[in-house]
Order: C-alpha cells, then structure tokens, then sequence
C-alpha cells in the first residue's frame, strides 16, 4: 500500500466513511499512529505527512527514539497504549501525554504522585477489561465507577475509557459495552479500534482509534 502519507490518507478516509455512516464528525476523532517496535526510519515518513499522534508500549523503548524526534517536532503528542508498570510512573508522567493504561488505584496515586512532583499532567483513561480476560490488564466492569471518580479527584485530567476486545471475536458488542459504560458514567473520551476494526469502533463511538499496521509498511 503506497508510502506512508497514502496509507495514513486511507485510514482518514476509513474513518470518515464510517463516522458517516454513524452519523458523527469525523474531525472528533483522533488517530495514533502505533510506533511501537518501529525504527525512527519508520516513524518519520509520517510525521512528514502530518501525523502527530504516536503511541508506545513500552517506556524504555520510547525513551530511546523519541528524544530527538520532540526535538524536532515540539506538537507531537506521545500516547503510553501497554500496561504500565508503578516503578516506570515517574518516567511516563515526563514522556508521555497521554496514558491510556490506567487500570488500578494504586497506579493513579503513584503517578498523581509523580505528576504534581514533575509539575506535569497527562489526561488518563481508564482501561477497562471488557472482554473480563484473566490476562489482559484493565479494571473489572464493576470497578470502573470507582476509578472513574478516583481519576476525576485526582490532579490528573481524565480522558476517557479504553478497551481491547478478545482476540478473534466479533469486536462490536465490546466496543458497544465500552460506549454504555461511557455514557453510564457521565464519560465523552473512548479509546478503542485497531487497525484491523477501527470503521466498527468509529461507528460505536469511538474518540481516538489507536492504528499501527495500517499505517506502516510491514
């Protein structure tokens, strides 16, 4: 599929036909571009088509290629997308704009921590284990109000729900749940769809699609 401004042309143009067809502005949807396990080389073909909005799994890895890159490109927004570990709070609150992997108590007052000491605030949303997988991270369905309200108590500015559907089911009841809790618990931001089912998130609600293959070249 082309270069990579083609490829990110044609996720934006997926995008639009399925916020069309739910009936909702395609400019209120955010695409990140996953860079995870991707080379520099890789990642500067779309910063110089205009994308800004990158995410990374692992604090480590970002650390070691994005430094230059936010040198360069002071708009770019860097999104934390894996499970987070406490002991990497600190270096996250730094790097990261956005965390999409708070999912227990105990990671929120660790990283309000970090952010009042670092006099830096990245919005949070709250990972939810929709699919109630014993592997995957993410609060129990019954725990979200409470982590919802902790967040909004919290110096951190809550961003929204995020949910991964299981692995090779149909995603759109999931992404369906996750849109339920939103609106239950009084929530705009959903972070949900990848590459391989974003038109359906976008239709479901979905704010910020997190997209990866889609966009490089494998």
């Amino acid at each position: 599929m082309g270069d990579a401004g083609e490829r990110r042309r044609q996720v934006i143009a997926g995008i639009a036909s399925a916020a069309k067809l739910g009936q909702r502005d395609p400019a209120n949807i955010t695409v990140i571009a996953i860079s995870k396990g991707r080379p520099i080389e890789a990642i500067a073909p779309l910063l110089d088509a205009g994308q800004r909005d990158f995410g990374e799994n692992r604090v480590q890895e970002a650390l070691a290629k994005w430094p230059p890159l936010l040198a360069s490109h002071s708009d770019v927004r860097l999104h934390a997308i894996g499970r987070l570990q406490s002991n990497k709070a600190a270096q996250a609150v730094q790097l990261f704009d956005v965390i999409h992997s708070l999912d227990r108590p105990s990671l929120l007052k660790v990283l309000s921590k970090e952010a009042v000491k670092a006099g830096r605030f990245p919005a949070a949303y709250v990972q939810v284990n929709i699919g109630e997988e014993e592997q995957k991270g993410g609060c129990a369905i019954a725990d979200v109000g409470d982590l919802v309200q902790r967040v909004r108590a919290s110096p951190l500015l809550l961003a929204g729900l995020m949910g991964i559907p299981p692995l090779g089911l149909e995603p759109a009841p999931y992404f369906a749940l996750l849109a339920k809790l939103a609106r239950r618990h009084g929530v705009t931001g959903l972070s949900m769809g990848m590459s391989s089912d974003y038109r359906a998130a976008v239709m479901l609600g979905a704010t910020t699609v997190r997209v990866g293959s889609a966009l490089f070249e494998d």
